[in-house]
This record gives structure tokens, sequence and C-alpha cells, in this order.
């Protein structure tokens, strides 16, 4: 056997992400993003611009990652630049590169800036809506004619990059205010990749199951309790995968080894009822005789499933809750025959 192909270089503007959010795009079970990861594979391959858009959290940068490894770019380098995190008077140069002497504090010999770092490859704009407008009309003038001039007057210099962009803002909502170009957009926009959110997702309990085992879980021999399962896949996720992966990573540096992790163990803000549940008081007369509620819970499942034709995923998807909540009340009701 021959030694493992070398991974394409990597110029990141960031840390590498952890790996269980970078393994999540690659086994992901949701047919939405292996759709979108397969035909933005192809459009990437045809010189079409990528756009990847979501909410925060989603893995927009781990979706290009794998979008990059599946390219035929995959041997070039992967440039990733955060245009939210660098500082306006910082990312012109950053992104074009600047001459000896082209301001106050520059290298002496230069830099060739990220642009022309990403020739032969890959290079990722994330969070693209946060351009300055100066800066996106130079980037428009480099897309279509691809070639970058330093800051500082050097010569032009001529690069062939793929172009991924990504964003959790509405570029069309930003370019109606004044405050992204219209031409850029249309520019960028040749495929829009949209990645679903956690609560969206229709993996979510392997994901959740997936991400507790990578983060420690398995190393730990830890099992999640079906009501610490049920507690988790109802939360909505505000911070998607992201704020997923950190409540895993705290549950398993807690646990005990070899120990089931149950519901308690959960954060408070994930145990809180959601705003907009009625109080109990509202959902039944008061001159209603109030009846168990393990007994209402019973009777609601079972006449779910008899709609569902005993199907138990069908059957949790119209109740809203998780498989284990149904089939923890079908153990209960068994052992109570």
């Amino acid at each position: 056997v021959g030694p493992a192909p070398a991974k394409p270089p990597l110029i990141a503007g960031a840390g590498p992400t952890a790996a269980p959010i970078a393994d999540d795009v690659d086994r992901a079970e949701d047919p939405r993003i292996a759709r979108a990861l397969a035909q933005a594979t192809k459009v990437l391959d045809a010189g079409v611009a990528v756009l990847v858009t979501g909410e925060t959290g989603v893995g927009k940068e781990v979706f290009t990652r794998r979008l990059h490894a599946a390219s035929r770019r995959r041997e070039g380098p992967l440039v990733i630049v955060n245009c939210a995190a660098l500082p306006e008077n910082l990312i012109e140069s950053e992104l074009f590169g600047y001459e000896e002497g082209a301001f106050t504090g520059a290298r002496r010999q230069g830099a060739v800036g990220r642009i022309r770092e990403a020739a032969g490859g890959t290079l990722m704009l994330d969070e693209i809506g946060d351009m300055p407008l100066a800066l996106q009309t130079r980037l428009l003038r480099v897309l279509e004619d691809r070639n970058v001039q330093p800051l500082g007057g050097g010569r032009a210099v001529r690069v062939d990059f793929q172009l991924v962009c990504a964003t959790h803002c509405d570029l069309a909502a930003l370019a109606e205010a004044g405050r992204f170009r219209s031409d850029l957009m249309f520019r960028i926009d040749g495929y829009e990749a949209r990645l679903p959110s956690l609560r969206e997702r229709q993996d979510k309990e392997a994901l959740i199951q997936r991400v507790f085992g990578d983060v420690g879980g398995r190393d730990k021999r830890l099992v999640l309790g079906d009501d610490a399962l049920d507690t988790l896949w109802r939360h909505a996720w505000p911070g998607n995968v992201r704020e997923l992966v950190n409540v895993l990573r705290t549950l398993v540096a807690l646990a005990d080894a070899g120990t089931e992790v149950g519901r308690d163990a959960l954060p408070a803000r994930l145990l809180a009822p959601p705003a907009s549940m009625p109080h109990a008081s509202a959902a039944m007369p008061p001159s209603a005789p109030a009846a168990p509620l393990a007994d209402v819970a019973q009777q609601a499942i079972e006449q779910a499933l008899r709609a569902a034709a005993g199907n138990v995923a069908r059957a949790a998807a119209q109740l809203g809750v998780h498989r284990s909540t149904i089939y923890r009340h079908l153990r209960r009701a068994s052992r109570s025959c």
C-alpha cells in the first residue's frame, strides 16, 4: 500500500475547525446537504462562483473545505479570508497585497496578498456581506479580469483561482439598502448552496449522537440518556452546530466515565420551556378534572401511532417530539400491563 496522498495546503484566516464539526458535512445524512455539495462541486469545477448561505453556525466554512476537497483544484491551496474579522484599514492590503513602502508599517519585502496566495486553488471570502463598499469595487474588477494589482503601484499580476463566498446576510436586502453592490452580488451568486439550520436538519438525531461520541463520549464510554436526547432534539439551537458542539463538549467533560448522561446534566437554558408555551392553567378549563399528565401523553401518542399506521418516525413528527419519547412511553406502557 502506497503512502497516503498529501493534504492540499491550507491557508486560513482562523485556526482549523474542530474535528466533530469538520467531519459533519462529509458524514451528513441530510439529503439537502449532500445534494448541495454535489451540485456546488459541479458548478465550481465549471468555473462558476459558489455562494454558501445559511444562519451563523451551520458550517459554511466546513462546507467550503469539503467543496474544495471534492473539486478539481483539490491539490491547490484553500485560502480563507473572514471579511468580518479584519479591520477595514487592513482588509485591502490583506486581500490584494502591497509593495514595499506602500504604507507605514508595511513589510520591507511587501506581501502578495490572499488572492494571489489562492492561485491554482480556492479563495473563500467568508462573511462577504461585511466587505466595505470601496473594496467591493476592487474585488469586482479582479473577478472580471483576474488581474490583481498590489497597493503601492506594483504591476498587475494575473491570477487563476476558483471563488467561494459565504454569508449569513440577505445580500439582496443589503444591495437594496445600498450597502452591497448588486453587480458584485450577481457575480458571486452563480450557484447558491443554502445550508439548513440545525433545527431543520433531517439527520438531527444522528448528528447529536455522532457529535456526542466524537467530542469524547465514545472514549469515556458515556451513554446519552433518552430524556437528554429528547431535550437536545427539541432545542431550537439558535447557534446551530457550533452551539451543539460546545454544549456536548461540556456535557462530556463533566460526566464520569461509564455513566449515562441524563437531562438533569444539561445547561439550564436548554431546560427552560419555550416562551410561546401556554400556561398550564390555560390548557384546560378550571372546571375540568385534571387527568394525569402521563395518561394524556400516552393517549396522544396512541392516537398519533394509529394515524401513522404504527410508523414511529411519522408519529413523532406529527407530535413534534423526538422518536425516543414515543419509545420511552411504549416501554412504560408495556411494563404497566
